[in-house]
């Protein structure tokens, strides 16, 4: 599914005869056009020209696995489970700006965890938009979960309270909070989110188990800019890269990765239910140069 990721690599590296400064300016710059920063870009083919010299490797295609070997190398160290606590209930704080598919995402996540055979209870945190509160109730119907929601325009905060009293007096494993996206009032979006967050605490005795933040493939640099203002506000503990299929540059995974350290959790590969994978850094970085993998 994500084999179209590096077209643009691929053609580069098998529609010439040697490895030279041309191509390596023409990957460097199909690596920015797949969202690879600039900087990262000149750094990794910097690297594979020095490793190709090392190995004294002169056919372009074989550039290919030396790739994939340095993407699986350069993710690997961010690949990591979700925090489910041993205590219950584990709860998610849903991070992400409007249209990112976070309501969707939440869907997904708790469509795999019902379907493991855990109680799963949504929240509807976000009371700005009364849409959102509906989309999320449409979800918890066809997946089969539990909601708590209140009027929109009411305190997510207080929704937050009544969500988590109602997890533990009722027995759910799992609670996921969805949360307002609107970044052109940021102020005081973000004051709301940390309300939130310090609710969640006070009710559990201990930190929130995730803060997920769902972020768009396809937006590139921007996604990026989205990670770097949710985590200086509440401190993000992993990623959701929604959108990741074929129609996806990716190279925002490498991006917002060596440039945040920021674990990605869970990546979205279609819009069916199922279309949920855990982050593997092997499997991607297969799809991307091997034509492999599970991604």
């Amino acid at each position: 599914m994500l084999r179209g990721l590096f077209r643009r690599v691929g053609a580069v590296l098998t529609a010439r005869a040697v490895i030279d400064d041309d191509l390596l300016d023409d990957l460097e710059a199909a690596l920015i056009q797949g969202d690879v920063s600039v900087p990262l870009a000149e750094q990794m083919v910097e690297r594979l020209h020095q490793e190709a010299q090392s190995r004294h490797i002169t056919r372009p295609e074989q550039l290919l696995g030396l790739l994939a070997d340095q993407v699986e190398e350069m993710l690997e160290p961010y690949e990591a489970p979700l925090n489910v606590g041993e205590q219950t209930p584990t709860v998610f704080l849903m991070l992400g700006v409007n249209g990112v598919g976070k309501t969707t995402c939440i869907a997904k996540i708790a469509h795999w965890y019902q379907a493991a055979g855990n109680k799963v209870l949504l929240v509807a945190g976000d009371t700005f938009r009364a849409a959102a509160i509906e989309q999320l109730a449409v979800w918890a119907e066809r997946v089969g979960c539990d909601i708590v929601r209140q009027q929109p325009g009411s305190d997510p905060a207080a929704v937050v309270f009544d969500g988590i009293q109602a997890a533990q007096a009722r027995g759910h494993n799992l609670v996921i909070v969805d949360t307002a996206g609107r970044l052109h009032t940021k102020r005081n979006l973000m004051e709301e989110l940390r309300k939130m967050d310090r609710v969640i605490e006070r009710q559990l005795g201990r930190p929130t188990d995730e803060r997920l933040l769902v972020i768009d493939a396809t937006t590139g640099q921007n996604a990026i800019n989205q990670a770097r203002e949710f985590n200086e506000a509440v401190g993000v503990t992993g990623l959701l890269v929604a959108k990741l299929d074929g129609t996806a540059k990716g190279g925002v995974m490498l991006s917002v990765t060596q440039e945040l350290g920021l674990p990605i959790k869970l990546i979205g590969v279609g819009e069916r239910l199922e279309d949920l994978r855990l982050f593997s850094a092997h499997d991607f970085a297969g799809q991307m140069f091997r034509g492999s993998g599970e991604c």
